[in-house]
């Protein structure tokens, strides 16, 4: 390894450890947070993971203002599969018990049949590689709105998170807290991204999940040693948290999270994504078939709540 390959290698592996931590400290899951909603009417968690968004978005516009973004990749037009897609991993999500940044959380308490959601979701995105039922390639340049920026968007942008940023942090501060609210999670989780990103490219673990069972494998390099990291922080979140217990997983749990796992492995593999992907990349870059999944995933956690409190 040569002598400037180290210092990337650590840096990205610091980054991948602490958005781990801060998943786990937040709670941060999209399944959590619209039950939050839905069923107590508090719209924190869900308005964080939006926010995530937007500071992923307000990255870019930086790095495209400072001359300093890496090449995105290509991404995909609006297409109806991202809509079958999106419904498989909110129904995936459901019967795991939590989506994927749920899953890493649950996994930071020592919740160990979660280990069954990420080989649940290899198995899913290998058969719909192997059934042809992956997204059809329709390839989308970088958004017009980021390759020549208005000369007032990055102020317009840039100065209100600034503000609501250091309110974040002044909080956290006065409190003395570790990144535990879910929008202080949520800010170190899309600065962990954008700095990946300016290393390593776009980078989520389902993604890399997706690579390993389409046999891309030998092309993960550096990407592939990040996957461990993330989920070492958020072993690390829970023991320092107090929350971490060894729970020896049931026959039962480990079958629901395989089953939830290839839902969301099948669905990720239709939009292409799954909703790390879609909340750290495919929405910040604004493109059509990243916010249809979105919405259809949260649809069908919304409709498959209230079903389920009306079967009650």
């Amino acid at each position: 390894m040569g002598a400037n390959a180290m210092p990337i290698l650590l840096a990205s592996l610091a980054l991948a450890l602490l958005m781990g931590f801060a998943i786990q400290r937040g709670g941060t899951c999209l399944v959590a947070a619209i039950e939050e909603a839905v069923q107590h009417r508090r719209w924190t968690r869900f308005a964080a993971l939006l926010e995530a968004t937007l500071w992923v978005m307000a990255g870019l516009i930086a790095l495209r203002a400072l001359g300093l973004l890496p090449m995105v990749p290509m991404g995909f037009s609006l297409h109806w599969g991202a809509v079958t897609g999106g419904l498989l991993l909110g129904v995936g999500a459901l019967v795991n018990g939590g989506c994927v940044f749920g899953t890493v959380a649950r996994l930071g308490s020592g919740q160990w049949a979660w280990l069954g959601t990420p080989l649940g979701f290899l198995g899913g995105c290998f058969l719909a590689h192997y059934w042809g039922t992956t997204a059809t390639a329709m390839p989308m340049a970088l958004p017009t709105w980021l390759q020549d920026l208005p000369p007032a968007l990055p102020a317009l942008v840039l100065l209100p998170l600034a503000v609501r940023g250091g309110w974040i942090l002044h909080g956290a501060w006065r409190t003395r807290a570790a990144p535990q609210s879910a929008h202080l999670a949520t800010l170190v989780i899309a600065l962990c991204f954008l700095g990946l990103f300016c290393v390593v490219g776009a980078w989520t673990y389902t993604d890399v999940l997706g690579e390993l069972a389409t046999g891309r494998f030998m092309h993960l390099g550096l990407r592939g040693l990040l996957l461990p990291a993330l989920f070492a922080g958020a072993l690390l979140g829970g023991w320092t948290s107090g929350s971490w217990q060894h729970r020896c997983p049931r026959a039962a749990d480990l079958a629901r999270c395989l089953a939830g796992g290839a839902l969301m492995g099948t669905g990720a593999s239709l939009v292409p994504g799954g909703n790390d992907s879609l909340i750290l990349f495919g929405m910040p870059l604004l493109w059509p078939n990243a916010w249809l999944a979105f919405t259809s995933m949260c649809l069908s956690i919304v409709l498959a709540l209230r079903l389920t409190n009306w079967l009650k």
